[in-house]
């Protein structure tokens, strides 16, 4: 795997570090490519949680300009849309496990969008999201457009896109655009401990909430019902349905397995 992106896999928990820290962690091709190795690496069964964070300074600011100003490196638009950021973003919606983004410093352009459409965004309270495309003539893409209103209302993503400011953590925390921010002194451990817990859930019971939510954007309510009873059926068929009710009539800690 390229060094641009680091992982580590250990007692069912996936860490994924961008690691491109003297650019701020910015893609270009061969990152977005190790990215997408490192999604489809977590989709294996040993892992339970996956979270995603930054070295250095920065989460992530988006894409590499020094590529796309640079007529021998510039894969164009299309190729890093189609084939770099949406496969990431499908990748992380369609993993059957959870994602939590540990926003270490500035999220920019794509590298906000990718930090929201995780499952909990989790912030140190130095960092900050931006929206960053309209300064330089373009549009926001990575799904920002179908999230960011979603989480925040039409009316604040519309202006955030648009003026592009920045938007502390604290901002983004009352906004309800991410789970929680954390001072600084303690915003590793708390985001590890987050993704351990995570682990330690019913991955297919949190799976099928994934989907669930998924399919939410775009189901009317009949719809969602349907969807809601086929995923309840399948999760009240798993070992970990029969240990959590154990636990609860035992009044003891369950003992989830992810089966």
């Amino acid at each position: 795997m390229s060094q641009s992106i680091q992982l580590e896999i250990d007692n069912g928990i996936a860490e994924i570090t961008f690691n491109r820290p003297q650019v701020f962690n910015s893609f270009n091709k061969e990152m977005a490519f190790a990215m997408q190795d490192a999604l489809d690496r977590c989709a294996q069964d040993d892992v339970r949680a996956v979270m995603i964070t930054g070295n250095g300074k920065a989460f992530c600011a988006g894409q590499d300009i020094q590529e796309i100003t640079n007529p021998d490196l510039n894969p164009g638009f299309k190729a890093i849309l189609d084939d770099h950021y949406n496969p990431i973003v499908l990748k992380i919606r369609n993993l059957e496990k959870p994602v939590v983004a540990a926003v270490n410093g500035v999220a920019a352009g794509a590298g906000a969008n990718l930090a929201l459409c995780c499952d909990v965004v989790i912030a140190t309270e130095s960092a900050a999201f931006i929206q960053a495309f309209s300064k330089i003539g373009l549009i926001p893409d990575s799904a920002g457009t179908f999230f960011l209103p979603r989480l925040i209302g039409f009316g604040k993503a519309s202006a955030a896109m648009m003026l592009a400011d920045k938007i502390t953590a604290a901002e983004a925390d009352q906004l309800g655009m991410i789970y929680k921010m954390v001072k600084d002194d303690e915003f590793l451990a708390f985001a590890k401990a987050t993704t351990k817990k995570l682990a330690e859930l019913p991955t297919i019971a949190l799976a099928n909430t994934k989907k669930a939510l998924n399919e939410s954007m775009t189901n009317n309510v009949e719809q969602q019902l349907k969807l809601e009873s086929k995923l309840q059926i399948e999760s009240a068929s798993t070992a970990d349905y029969e240990e959590g009710v154990a636990a609860f009539m035992e009044k003891r800690k369950p003992n989830f397995k992810g089966k």
